[in-house]
């Protein structure tokens, strides 16, 4: 908040803090390539959009939703660039295996922005960032057990939806 606030060194070390997760958060989702400019790109649109943070949520897990968006838009942007492929690419597997990822990274994305707010933080950091649940309590400020709750929880809503999805 202090950050918020304008204060140059809790900001610099909001970014010091947070980088390194968030870089990592990037990574599992994009090229290899990729991965030092949207770390750059989500920190300079998390600079623009602080004012917009209420503190509702973790920083952490408001970071990794402007991640989450700056990831979403490169792709988006890189699907209207055309591809220049033979003919005889279109029938590689790879070609149509990547894009059913994405396809699905997004169908998840979505249907995570319908979780309620706890319980998608919970989900996000632990089953997605891969933090240990006691990490993530610390991060949420909440008992291990509300962790565990707030994720198995999660899950059950995220199949209902997928089921009514189907």
């Amino acid at each position: 908040m202090r950050a918020k606030e304008g204060a140059r060194d809790a900001l610099d070390s909001l970014f010091a803090r947070t980088r390194d997760d968030v870089a990592r958060f990037i990574a599992r989702r994009v090229d290899p390539s990729w991965v030092e400019d949207l770390t750059q790109e989500t920190f300079s649109r998390a600079l623009r959009g602080l004012d917009h943070y209420a503190g509702r949520a973790p920083v952490r897990a408001w970071l990794f939703s402007v991640a989450r968006h700056t990831v979403a838009d490169r792709y988006r942007a890189q699907s209207r660039i055309p591809r220049h492929e033979a003919v005889d690419g279109w029938a590689e597997e790879g070609v149509c295996a990547h894009q059913g990822r994405f396809d699905e990274y997004l169908a998840l994305l979505s249907l995570l922005e319908d979780l309620p707010e706890d319980r998608r933080t919970a989900f996000v950091l632990t089953q997605i960032q891969g933090m240990p649940y006691a990490e993530a309590a610390r991060a949420i400020g909440t008992p291990v057990g509300t962790v565990r709750s707030r994720v198995a929880r999660g899950r059950r809503d995220l199949a209902r939806m997928l089921r009514q999805a189907a």
